[in-house]
């Protein structure tokens, strides 16, 4: 890995606690090639990677091509229901061996058609009973650990790296009061936005922004969140009540849904948002949830993908899919208000007289992002 230069280091050990008193990351977190690469090293290869909701692979055979840390990697639900994760590339000579997504019973290379299981194995690789001593137990795909949590897909790349609990530390206590488990996918959404990767999350978890960009959709239903929450895990959180249902626009608040079963009190009438470092974030309602990854492209090229989910007691209720589709819309219309603004702000950060800033008090879980950030790209 290439080490970062030593202004930047510099300038990453200003971002530290408190956040009132903290800078902002560097401009060149936001564009530096050198910085995206050690980002790829030492946050999505290292780390446990966040890679949405786990009913993705519902199935025994669903998988998924993703990269993580510009590693092609394979994800996929096995026949005892167990999900995988392996580096996706055949053990022969390196052929991708699987695109997209889809469902599948064996995995195929498409180049000289070694076969292998939904657990990894190699079980056909033609032509090579000339090998000596060939093995094909010796010859399986490469596994990653995967692991699911309150419904979340995570995987990690590196053996080195502890088990998924101490990642999380805290996290299931502080979503306790949300089945979200329970909870099921009923739209997912892949697109591709202009900004750096950091960018896209960094928005979703401060209220700052909402009542300039999104003020004549849903700015005004969010009052004054709750201090951040204080975590053991390599998460921020943040509570805060709303007017209605954070999951609807103001004009459409008639449309909303009934609240998950078994919240109560104060939960009833606000959202959490998370950030699961490094690339996932998503806000539990009342009634519904919402999830963003954002994988980097390039430094001003990020994939994200987004997720809604609801209960099944919602979901099997009387005209669910109408009511839904209001939901589905809030979430299109403050993607593209936030997509327009971002790619502005990319633009911004690339300029040579772009600066360290300092955090508003609206932004403690981006400053927890920072703070945590920083740490990671010093360390090593």
């Amino acid at each position: 890995m290439t080490a970062l230069p030593r202004t930047l280091q510099d300038d990453l050990a200003r971002v530290r606690p408190p956040y009132a008193q903290s800078a902002t990351l560097p401009p060149a977190c936001y564009h530096d090639e050198t910085v995206l690469a050690a980002e790829q090293a030492l946050l999505f290869r290292r780390g446990w990677v966040g890679i949405g909701r786990a009913d993705r692979w519902s199935k025994p055979g669903d998988f998924s091509a993703l990269d993580i840390g510009g590693v092609p990697v394979a994800v996929l639900r096995d026949k005892e229901g167990t999900l995988r994760a392996y580096a996706n590339t055949c053990r022969h000579r390196g052929a991708k061996l699987l695109e997209g997504c889809g469902n599948t019973q064996r995995i195929t290379c498409p180049f000289h058609a070694w076969t292998y299981g939904l657990d990894g194995a190699l079980r056909g690789a033609p032509r090579m009973a000339h090998a000596p001593d060939f093995n094909k137990g010796d010859h399986g795909m490469i596994p990653f650990r995967a692991e699911e949590r309150s419904g979340f897909a995570f995987v990690c790349l590196d053996q080195e790296t502890g088990d998924i609990d101490g990642w999380l530390g805290d996290f299931d206590a502080i979503h306790s009061p949300w089945p979200l488990d329970q909870l099921v996918t009923t739209r997912r959404r892949e697109l591709e936005v202009g900004c750096n990767w950091k960018l896209f999350l960094e928005v979703f978890n401060e209220y700052y922004h909402l009542p300039y960009v999104h003020g004549g959709t849903f700015g005004e239903i969010y009052g004054e969140p709750d201090p951040v929450d204080e975590t053991t895990g390599a998460f921020t959180s943040q509570f805060g009540l709303t007017k209605g249902t954070g999951g609807l626009k103001e004009s459409e608040q008639e449309f909303a849904l009934a609240p998950m079963p078994g919240l109560n009190g104060r939960n009833c009438d606000g959202t959490r948002y998370t950030w699961a470092y490094p690339a996932m974030t998503f806000a539990a309602g009342t009634d519904a949830m919402w999830v963003y990854e954002a994988r980097p492209l390039a430094v001003d090229r990020c994939h994200v993908s987004m997720s809604v989910c609801f209960p099944q007691a919602t979901i099997d209720t009387d005209g669910f899919a109408a009511r839904a589709d209001h939901y589905y819309q809030r979430m299109d219309e403050a993607l593209e208000e936030d997509r327009g603004m971002l790619e502005r702000q990319q633009a911004g950060m690339t300029s040579p007289f772009a600066r360290q800033g300092r955090f508003g008090e609206l932004e403690p879980s981006v400053a927890n992002f920072a703070f945590w950030y920083a740490e990671q790209m010093t360390a090593a």
